[in-house]
């Protein structure tokens, strides 16, 4: 797109803000910035220089006026840029421009911009995080952020909690750090949002660690605040849950988790069950004579166990329920007992969880499969997992021979 079509050009022939760029989006103020010194550079430029801004009145700005002083605000040369920091001080709809100034790279226009920032209060400021976060990413993007977080800290809760459910996910997690310093919101909040925070895992983790932190100022029992986390389909906010069960004196709620399907949560509850006292070795493998109902009961032994219950497990590779048969692979996989020439046979499993466990677990074993067989694997009418394994394992045997490991 041409220049003079764009945001530069349609400021340029004196239309509003809102109609020449998406004053929403911090990317566009950024754009702006550039293409407003590009069109600067052409011999009949429509940008304009100092003089013109001396003559625009005190007093709010007209929209021409505050177009100009827009277009001015990014202007190649320094004077010109410093100049229209006065005017822009008093017109809001310019404040981002004025906050992308704050890391401009000349230092009277820099300080001058910092000045008049330094005085903003929240709801002036707040609605400029994206770009703030935007910026802070920057050589001397820093002073805007620090400026930001002050008012937020220092200001009215509702500039904070207006910022909790911002579309841009860092100003979210910004401001719930705020919000989690301040106490903002109470541990069943906390807890609800950290469940229901799926697309976000350092939310999830900042969340659910803030719950545990203030467990001493709330009846986390009563208010069954950790039933949110137990419940969360977050491996990372489950595990946080459990850990706060030994906190609370929960102890023995752990021993369901010592089953869960993520090997995190499992650790945890492992963690909380010792500290009650109770050994969870034996309580694997009794779980592992019923493993349908728990089918991650063959990771967790794997996990705890010693060589001797290499045994359980190879027998319950051949279970007829996928999950336990993956999940006893993974098991060997973490009790170091894996046996090529009995794990490859299930690179042609059916099921395509134990198609990749299996194919995980021989890759340390990559160097010494018969790279025929793999070849085999890739044929068209084998299934998707098998095909993928295949390639991977194949891969991983270049890489070896690559390097001069020995079995290739």
């Amino acid at each position: 797109m041409d220049d003079e079509d764009g945001p530069a050009g349609r400021l340029a022939r004196g239309l509003p803000l809102r109609e020449a760029l998406d004053t929403t989006d911090p990317a566009a103020w950024l754009a702006l910035d550039t293409e407003v010194r590009r069109l600067a550079f052409r011999s009949a430029s429509p940008v304009p220089a100092r003089r013109r801004i001396g003559d625009v009145a005190d007093g709010p700005l007209s929209v021409s006026d505050e177009s100009m002083i827009a277009l001015a605000l990014c202007h190649p040369d320094g004077r010109v840029r410093q100049a229209a920091l006065a005017p822009a001080a008093g017109a809001p709809a310019l404040w981002p421009l004025l906050v992308i100034r704050c890391s401009d790279w000349v230092g009277p226009v820099r300080e001058r911009a910092r000045e008049v920032l330094a005085d903003a209060g929240g709801s002036r400021l707040a609605p400029l995080a994206g770009l703030v976060l935007l910026l802070a990413r920057r050589e001397r993007g820093g002073f805007a952020r620090d400026v930001l977080e002050r008012v937020l800290r220092e200001g009215p809760p509702a500039d904070v909690v207006a910022l909790l459910t911002s579309r841009d996910r860092a100003v979210r997690r910004f401001a719930y750090r705020v919000a989690v310093d301040r106490h903002l919101l109470t541990p069943v909040e906390l807890a609800r949002t950290a469940a229901n925070a799926t697309d976000d895992v350092r939310l999830q983790v900042l969340l659910a660690e803030a719950v545990l932190a203030r467990s001493g100022e709330c009846r986390l029992r009563e208010e069954d605040v950790l039933a949110h986390l137990l419940a969360a389909r977050s491996p990372q906010v489950r595990s946080v849950g459990v850990t706060g069960l030994r906190r609370t004196g929960r102890h023995g709620e752990a021993v369901p988790f010592l089953c869960d399907r993520s090997a995190l949560v499992r650790a945890c509850a492992r963690y909380v069950v010792r500290q009650a006292g109770t050994d969870p070795l034996p309580l694997y493998r009794s779980l592992c004579t019923a493993p349908a109902k728990h089918p991650a009961a063959a990771a967790g032994l794997g996990e705890c166990g010693t060589r001797a219950d290499a045994g359980i497990l190879w027998a319950l590779t051949g279970h007829p329920l996928a999950a336990v048969r993956a999940q006893a692979v993974s098991g060997l996989r973490a009790l170091d007992a894996v046996r090529s020439d009995r794990v490859e046979p299930l690179l042609d499993d059916p099921a395509p969880a134990v198609v990749r466990a299996a194919a995980h677990a021989l890759r340390p074993h990559a160097a010494g499969l018969d790279r025929d067989r793999l070849r085999a694997r890739l044929a068209p009418d084998r299934l998707r997992a098998t095909r993928a394994a295949a390639r991977r394992l194949l891969a991983q045997q270049d890489l070896a021979g690559a390097r001069g490991l020995p079995g290739w």
